[in-house]
């Protein structure tokens, strides 16, 4: 029999009060989008100051991703162990110090810490932000939701594109001006002189929002379960959807949760290891389509191209906003037309923006507007496809008791797919150029194609828990 509950008020659930969770949660993908590109803007002028090398450019840029891979790494073991919420803090805690640590670094090796600082919040908050978001979202909401998260994600970048470039622009307008006194001499300093640390740190106070904002949030209603406090889970849920769909849910999770061993070893049991290897499949897809070059080193391919710097971040900004409109597509479509018809065309399409890229380079006819439009439809198909779809994916195919942990593998193999991505373009831009870049992307995400054909699922408007019986063979798909 099924355990009574006690009615739980309110009768009906609240789309604003879940909403505001889910925008509150999302603010860590944009502060991850931010923490992420604001690199773009400050890299050339960083070469410059320091007289970095290829490898030493790469390491500054890379940095931050090794601390991605330690953050996903222990992000599962630790939101498991102490929940969502608390280890959302952490990583709120994280960003709010990399942005001082790195406004005020001397020298490169100390502002490489403090990215791997940042690094590790946002390794952290990739994890545990669709994670939490799955776990509190009602099963036709749950792929827009974490879709919002991408989103977030998106206007994060472009909020690092447009805070590069107005402050670039600020720092040109004010050379050569002379300041008196101790904060303008500071304000001179970071603002115009070394503008780029007004770039970097310039994260201070919507990391510091996050935190505040975080204070105000429940935990996961699933983790809780977990840990025995089913009524306030219950609690919960009932302000998002109503008091019977919460108690219908809470059965639910409750069964599932029975039947899970909460052991690592799980993650190898057959259901659950057909769900990694896709979730792993996904993400480092993803990333191997190059899309993080184009966002940490989009001005350095429009360098490439002739373009001044000025004139690249201006073109990043244009980026930035087809990538916000082209997520919001996706937003709107994944849960009526499904995840796999968005993945196939997604896919197709960056497949062949890349091979146009590598064409225009080839050619030596790489201009302004030719480059900018394939740049762009690059990164719509992206958002609509290998943007948020990973994302989501992962975040709804693992049993509860150790989902936190086998998302910390999927996010961690897509840390690492992006920290060699990163790492290696300087090197290959100055020994292949961006043609032949632009074909490795292509050949690496042609899998895809064969992935979505005959091995992607179905998961739209399933509920997570009947998402991991179909894993396991206990339902149809």
């Amino acid at each position: 029999m099924p355990p009574s509950y006690p009615t739980p008020a309110p009768e009906r659930g609240s789309l604003l009060y879940f909403g505001v969770l889910c925008f509150i949660a999302a603010l860590g993908g944009l502060l991850f989008g931010f923490d992420t590109a604001v690199i773009s803007g400050a890299r050339e002028l960083l070469v410059k100051q320091f007289d970095l090398g290829p490898a030493m450019e790469g390491w500054v840029v890379a940095s931050a991703l090794v601390g991605c891979l330690i953050g996903a790494g222990i992000g599962g073991t630790l939101s498991d162990r102490f929940g969502r919420r608390r280890i959302l803090i952490l990583s709120a805690i994280l960003f709010t110090l990399t942005s001082i640590g790195c406004a005020l670094a001397p020298e490169p090796y100390l502002l490489s810490a403090a990215r791997l600082i940042g690094g590790l919040g946002v390794g952290i908050a990739s994890m545990v932000v669709p994670l939490y978001i799955a776990e509190i979202s009602p099963a036709q909401l749950r792929g827009r939701m974490v879709s919002f998260y991408q989103f977030a994600i998106t206007i994060g970048i472009l909020a690092a594109y447009l805070s590069n470039a107005a402050l670039h622009g600020y720092a040109e307008r004010s050379a050569g001006t002379a300041a008196e006194g101790f904060w303008p001499r500071i304000q001179q300093w970071i603002l115009v002189d070394e503008v780029w640390r007004g770039m970097l740190g310039s994260m201070i106070a919507p990391a510091g929002a996050f935190f505040l904002l975080l204070l105000l949030v429940p935990e996961s209603p699933r983790w809780l379960t977990k840990q025995g406090d089913e009524g306030q889970a219950l609690s919960i849920l009932a302000r998002i959807t109503g008091s019977e769909d919460a108690r219908r849910q809470m059965v639910e999770i409750r069964e599932t949760i029975a039947e899970e061993s909460g052991e690592l070893g799980q993650l190898f049991q057959p259901g659950t290891r057909r769900a990694l290897v896709m979730a792993v499949f996904l993400a480092v897809s993803g990333q191997f389509s190059g899309i993080n070059a184009i966002i940490y080193y989009g001005p350095r391919i429009f360098d490439d191209a002739g373009f001044q710097l000025g004139r690249a971040l201006g073109g990043q900004v244009i980026l930035g906003l087809v990538n916000v409109a082209f997520t919001v597509v996706a937003i709107w479509k994944v849960d009526t037309l499904g995840r796999r018809p968005l993945l196939a065309v997604g896919n197709a399409g960056v497949f062949a923006s890349l091979l146009m890229l590598a064409a225009l380079f080839f050619t030596g006819a790489a201009w302004p507007r030719p480059l900018i439009f394939f740049m762009s439809a690059y990164l719509a198909f992206f958002a609509i496809s290998l943007g948020p779809l990973p994302w989501i994916f992962m975040s709804e195919v693992f049993p509860t008791r150790i989902r936190g942990r086998a998302m910390s593998i999927a996010t961690l193999s897509l840390w690492l797919a992006n920290t060699i991505v990163c790492y290696s373009f300087p090197v290959l831009d100055k020994a292949l150029g961006p043609a032949s870049i632009f074909c490795i992307y292509a050949a690496m995400i042609s899998p895809v194609f064969l992935f979505v054909w005959k091995f992607m699922p179905e998961t739209k408007g399933r509920s997570l828990e009947e998402l991991e019986k179909i894993f396991r063979g206990k339902r149809n798909p």
